[in-house]
This record gives C-alpha cells, sequence and structure tokens, in this order.
C-alpha cells in the first residue's frame, strides 16, 4: 500500500513538474532587446522560424510606392465595451465581435488593437512617436492590420481614455464596466492607405498578412507619449527587408 502511495505522489510530483514547462513552451519569453531581442527571436522557439527565415516580413520602409487607383477602405466599427491588457510587450484593447472593415468587398472583422513606441513604420525615412495596429481577421482566419500613425499634436479621445484606466499589473484583462471607446476615433480624416504583403511584427512573426498603413496620421498628445513610453519606451521591431515586395499606395 505504502510503495502504491509512493509511486502515486512521485507520478503527481512529476505532472506538476511538468506544467511550468508545457507554459513555457507555449509562451516562449521574448523581448525587444538582449539576448531574446529580435535578431534572436527565430532561434527561441521552432514556432517563432519565420521571424529569421520568412522572406516577407514586417515592418518594411515605405519608400517610392507604386501609385494605383485602389478601392477605399470602408469602416464599420462600433463602440466597444474597455477591455484593456498589459501583456508585457504593449497596451492591447480587445474588441467586441460586430466591427469590420471592407476592402474590394473582402469584410475583416476587428480583433484587437495595441500600440508601438515609435511607430515601426518609416514612411519616406520617417518614423512616427507612435503607431496604433488594428488587428482584423476574415473567415477563413486570414488576417488584416490597419497600421495609424500617431504624430504629436492634440490630445486623442481614445488614447485618453485608455491611458486613464490602464491595469495595475501585466498580464491580467481587465473590463472597465460602463465604459466603451470607438476605434472609428483613433482614424485621421483622409483614408488613403499604403497596402502590402507582411507579417506580424511579433513573434511568431507569422507571414501572409495583408498591410494597410494610413498615409495621414492622426494625433496624440506628447503628454500621452511620455505615458506610454513610460510603461514601454521602446516596443518596435527593427524595419526588415523588403525582398523585391510592391507595396502600393492608393490615390
Amino acid at each position: 500500500m505504502e510503495k502504491n502511495m509512493s509511486a502515486c505522489l512521485l507520478a503527481l510530483i512529476a505532472v506538476a513538474l511538468s506544467f511550468p514547462m508545457v507554459a513555457a513552451a507555449q509562451h516562449p519569453h521574448w523581448e525587444y532587446e538582449g539576448e531574446h531581442g529580435p535578431t534572436h527571436w527565430g532561434s527561441l522557439d521552432p514556432a517563432f522560424h519565420a521571424c529569421d527565415a520568412g522572406k516577407h516580413q514586417s515592418p518594411i520602409p515605405i519608400n517610392d510606392p507604386t501609385s494605383k487607383d485602389l478601392p477605399a477602405i470602408e469602416f464599420s466599427y462600433q463602440a466597444t465595451p474597455l477591455k484593456i491588457i498589459d501583456n508585457g510587450h504593449t497596451i492591447q484593447v480587445t474588441y467586441a465581435p460586430g466591427s469590420f472593415i471592407t476592402v474590394n468587398h473582402h469584410k475583416y472583422e476587428l480583433q484587437q488593437f495595441h500600440f508601438h513606441h515609435p511607430s515601426e513604420e518609416e514612411v519616406n525615412g520617417r518614423s512616427y512617436p507612435v503607431v496604433a495596429h488594428l488587428v482584423h481577421k476574415d473567415s477563413t482566419g486570414k488576417l488584416a492590420v490597419v497600421a495609424v500613425l500617431l504624430d504629436e499634436g492634440k490630445a486623442n479621445e481614445v488614447i485618453q481614455a485608455i491611458w486613464t484606466h490602464l491595469p495595475e499589473e501585466q498580464g491580467k484583462e481587465v473590463e472597465r464596466v460602463g465604459l466603451t471607446v470607438d476605434a472609428t476615433k483613433l482614424l485621421p480624416a483622409r483614408g488613403g492607405y499604403y497596402t502590402f504583403t507582411g507579417s506580424l511584427t511579433t513573434p511568431p512573426c507569422t507571414e501572409g498578412v495583408t498591410w494597410f498603413v494610413l498615409k495621414t496620421p492622426s494625433q496624440i498628445s506628447g503628454d500621452e507619449i511620455a505615458v506610454f513610453a513610460k510603461h514601454y519606451p521602446h516596443n518596435a521591431r527593427p524595419l526588415q527587408a523588403v525582398n523585391r515586395r510592391t507595396i502600393v499606395m492608393s490615390h
């Protein structure tokens, strides 16, 4: 009997010890600097292989794009309950179902938006203090990201609401009951854009992502920039090789 109990105890200990290993395998630690920074992402986990080996990675410099008569992005965003998470890499707002973009009759649903400081995108040699990435998914699971460049200027209503209600600890999503935000108010007045095929800018660096970088920046105040920079002084992936990709600009 004692032998059976000892065997069971050892088995339970082995199982318990295995859980951290599984969790670590599912969520490898990566950063924006040092040994776990962007130049090492691809070697941190086999699932991150594309970060090193991918040929269509993002971000890329946007220089001398080809101008074409492209369809407008149709934005159909609704206000969403304010759900925020500081995930250790950025501040992210989770979006409720029912908000979409449509491009050339192709519909993508908004999943979440988050921020990078400084902007990962560089347009004609210029970067911006902050960029918002609005991540969408279509019915087949393909991703499209709308990048809203944020230049220093007047305060932004949406960002102010988010910054005012930031979580007190990382890794825990909080919902601010009774409060909503509308991603429409992040968008600039003009909807022209640059578009290209790329990847996620964070591990696992999945490719096949359609990017829409809005040509006209929105604004963010200096104080709002400072609040984010206090949490994330630098959370931008370096520019990646274009590798003969065509960048197209709408008229």
